[in-house]
């Protein structure tokens, strides 16, 4: 007979994690612009597509500008697809760029230009998923859900469960952190801001600085004894000579050049690999990032 499977403990008592990880978040916490009084919910929306797998200095140059030239969702939808490609840059997965000048066309055009703070409603624009939806309602709003990055899983699997990595992402990760929140919406959202920065500067995933975490004391992994419980997070396929870099090398042609139009001919010729240059720009017009237009490839232009 098949033994049945072992009962998971319940989750450490939020009172007991709560305050500790909040109090040492407001002594130290980064200062980034998303976190200042009065920074926009748009600025957060805008913040939020760039940090999707992009570190935080990457992202806040690129924020600034992007804030600068176009500050309410309306100033971006006015502008046609290609600008918002074109002031991506380098920032990599371009089609978040596109993603989010059709988010701000649905913003205006549905909510009369202003970035709506129920889930539902943000789930319903181009480009945002469950993290983005409730990342900008508990953010920008003060809403209470539960916010959960690749830090957060981290942080919940090591003092929850017991294990080094936290493994694919799953439902359960939400019912998890909502467990954990504080029912007072700003202290819910201090420990969602808490518990990334802590996955971020000391729950690491590599070389975690236990000895500086505030709620080591509370953690089962550290009591374990910070067993290696194995690691089954997916692993992304090297940048060097992938089909990322041919697309990357593409849009950067079409970005710079006049018009951002280049004849097809002339897209990237000395590409070492001709097959991989042609499945680059046929996968970035099949993503409306490039379009041909006679003989030419060009950025996305208005329909």
């Amino acid at each position: 007979m098949t033994a049945p499977p072992p009962i998971a403990p319940p989750l450490i008592a939020p009172p007991l994690i709560a305050p500790p990880l909040i109090a040492w978040y407001a002594a130290n916490a980064r200062e980034l612009p998303w976190r200042q009084a009065g920074f926009s919910p748009w600025g957060v929306l805008v913040s939020e597509f760039m940090l999707q797998q992009t570190p935080v200095s990457r992202v806040i140059p690129h924020l600034e500008a992007w804030l600068n030239r176009w500050p309410t969702p309306s100033a971006l939808a006015a502008e046609p697809p290609a600008e918002a490609v074109k002031q991506w840059a380098n920032l990599g997965y371009p089609r978040r760029a596109l993603w989010l000048h059709r988010a701000a066309v649905e913003i205006r055009d549905r909510f009369d230009g202003v970035v709506p703070r129920d889930v539902d409603d943000l789930l319903s624009l181009t480009g945002i998923g469950d993290y983005t939806a409730r990342a900008v309602a508990a953010f920008a709003y003060g809403e209470r859900h539960p916010v959960v990055d690749t830090n957060t899983r981290r942080v919940i699997a090591r003092t929850q469960h017991g294990r080094s990595q936290a493994g694919p992402a799953a439902r359960r990760d939400l019912t998890d952190m909502d467990a954990l929140l504080p029912h007072d919406p700003d202290e819910a959202a201090a420990f969602n801001a808490a518990t990334m920065e802590l996955g971020a500067l000391i729950c690491t995933a590599t070389n975690p600085r236990c000895d500086a975490c505030p709620v080591a004391a509370h953690c089962r992994w550290l009591t374990a004894g910070r067993p290696d419980t194995g690691d089954t997070r997916p692993r992304q396929a090297t940048y060097e000579g992938s089909d990322r870099q041919a697309r990357g090398a593409v849009l950067r042609a079409l970005r710079n050049a006049p018009d951002n139009t280049v004849g097809l001919a002339e897209v990237v010729p000395d590409w070492p690999d001709a097959a991989q240059r042609e499945r680059a720009i046929a996968s970035l017009i099949a993503d409306g990032l490039a379009q041909i237009t006679g003989i030419s490839l060009q950025l996305p232009r208005p329909r």
